[in-house]
């Protein structure tokens, strides 16, 4: 973990939640793997992702039934500072969007791992615990094979 008290949940990003809707294998036996192991979580602003990317009636029916599977944390001031914070050091020389400095936010100021399909978009940052896609507890080693 990242030397906190270890989390019941797991911050599961976006674009693997994005990925499991479209019934990618990767995805859906990442999911399976966090479900098995902790509480999948999302970020408040994932939510929104979901629903901004909803191009019919019944992806938004989806997206509303969501909530019932996964933890949803909300935003509160802390995560505010903390992905203000991540905007200022992240910005400019890592072209951190404002939606990436809100999740990481959530997982850092959560204590949670958090999982995406794009590790190098987040290794960088300090506190954060990414875990890799497709296999959130493999080793490093692992990972690679």
């Amino acid at each position: 973990m990242n030397g906190h008290d270890e989390s019941p949940f797991i911050l599961v990003d976006t674009d693997v939640l994005i990925d499991g809707g479209r019934r990618i294998m990767d995805a859906l036996a990442c999911l399976e793997q966090i479900e098995h192991r902790f509480t999948p979580a999302a970020s408040a602003v994932t939510r929104m992702e979901m629903i901004a990317g909803c191009q019919k009636k019944r992806d938004q029916r989806a997206v509303q039934r969501f909530p019932r599977r996964f933890h949803i944390v909300e935003m509160d001031e802390h995560i505010s500072r903390v992905a203000t914070e991540l905007l200022l050091r992240y910005r400019l020389s890592h072209g951190r969007l404002l939606a990436d400095a809100l999740i990481s936010a959530t997982g850092i100021s959560s204590n949670m791992p958090f999982v995406s399909k794009y590790q190098r978009d987040y290794r960088f940052i300090a506190g954060l615990d990414p875990r890799p896609h497709p296999r959130p507890f493999a080793t490093p080693a692992r990972q690679q094979q």
